[in-house]
């Protein structure tokens, strides 16, 4: 039976759209092969949209991502903008559809894949089986907060604001969504915040405290922010899934994203309310600098699509397919620029995602 999947691609700016055509071939593959009837809108955010709309978001645009199962981002930003207003610059695009679209858990998993052990800057013992899960609440905290601003003071000073805030269900949906994943995993919990110096660290800890006791399987451990990026340098496989706010969610995952070797392998996804919304998008960022040299790594793409199949298609055969392709991938040699090694074989962005629905093929034969 074909499952009918809607999915809205922004490509973005930068090396969005070079790595969004890779993604694209996978899904192309996938509609041919494994019976999946991808009903696909493209469109325009960031930049991009900027250069076309006025604005890095358009009111239609928002309509389709509100409408669709799911939206597939590549990266938004570019020196280009720079000098464009505060609330029209590109990431204020990314921005209105985290808040639009409700997505309020953030998910990004830091994973060591084998063949890369030797990419990261930490001793192999340290990363060899990494397999973190970051959770950061997206739509709270002091990205969003009110007051914020920049105003004058009356003796002439310029003062900047922005204001941290958490309320209760904030706090206690994205620590459900933690404790849910915990349980499919290695059922330990770690939450971060600055509950020594911040009242809303102190909420936080109290309150996922209480959600914790309605997971009496699930071990729940409390780590100051500071510490914990510490500990990921330190010792990170002694963490399972960590939760955390808007702020500290956005430092820790990329902390955690450098031990696995580079930014260019790890996916995320962005959700809401079970039935609502979703996104899905790499965690690095446009990399104008290398956009359009063909030596982008498309394989955070193509996993943060393996992620939309696994989270909100119901089609975990083929996310797992995805996810194997790259390793076999991986284990033969294939690296781009940002992951070149020794002795390994580079390839560009377009012959990557080539080899990658050549391991696809290989498996699906089996």
């Amino acid at each position: 039976m074909t499952k009918n999947l809607s999915l809205l691609i922004l490509p973005g700016d930068g090396i969005g759209p070079e790595i969004m055509a890779e993604a694209r071939k996978v899904i192309d593959w996938l509609s041919k092969k494994r019976n999946l009837n991808f009903i696909v809108h493209e469109d325009h955010v960031g930049g991009a949209a900027y250069d076309i709309y006025g604005k890095p978001l358009s009111d239609e645009t928002l309509e389709i991502a509100k409408s669709v199962d799911a939206v597939l981002l590549g990266a938004v930003g570019g020196p280009k903008w720079a000098n464009v207003s505060y609330d029209k610059r590109p990431e204020a695009g990314l921005l209105t559809l985290r808040k639009e679209l409700e997505l309020f858990a953030n998910l990004r998993p830091a994973i060591c894949f084998e063949p890369l052990v030797d990419a990261s800057s930490l001793k192999p013992e340290l990363v060899s089986g990494l397999d973190i899960m970051i959770v950061r609440e997206l739509t709270g905290g002091v990205y969003f907060g009110e007051p914020r601003g920049i105003e004058t003071l009356p003796n002439g000073e310029r003062r900047g604001v922005n204001t941290q805030v958490y309320t209760t269900s904030e706090i206690h949906r994205i620590a459900h969504v933690a404790f849910d994943l915990a349980g499919k995993r290695n059922g330990r919990v770690t939450s971060s915040e600055k509950a020594n110096v911040m009242e809303s660290g102190l909420l936080w800890r109290e309150e996922v405290t209480k959600v914790g006791a309605e997971y009496p399987h699930i071990k729940l451990d409390h780590m100051l922010a500071d510490s914990c990026a510490m500990q990921l340098v330190r010792t990170p496989k002694q963490f399972d899934v960590i939760v955390t706010d808007n702020l500290f969610g956005d430092l820790l995952s990329d902390v955690a994203a450098m031990l696995t070797g580079s930014l260019g392998m790890l996916p995320s996804a962005s959700l809401s309310h079970k039935g609502g919304g979703a996104m899905y998008e790499p965690v690095h960022g446009s990399a104008p600098d290398i956009a359009g040299k063909g030596i982008a790594n498309p394989i955070a793409t193509i996993l943060s699509l393996a992620m939309a199949l696994r989270y909100t298609y119901d089609c975990a055969p083929e996310a797992q397919l995805i996810e194997d392709a790259v390793q076999n991938v991986l284990r033969d040699g294939f690296r781009t620029a940002d992951i070149m090694q020794p002795n390994k074989t580079q390839v560009s962005t377009s012959i990557m995602g080539d080899h990658i629905l050549r391991a696809m093929d290989k498996l699906f034969k089996r």
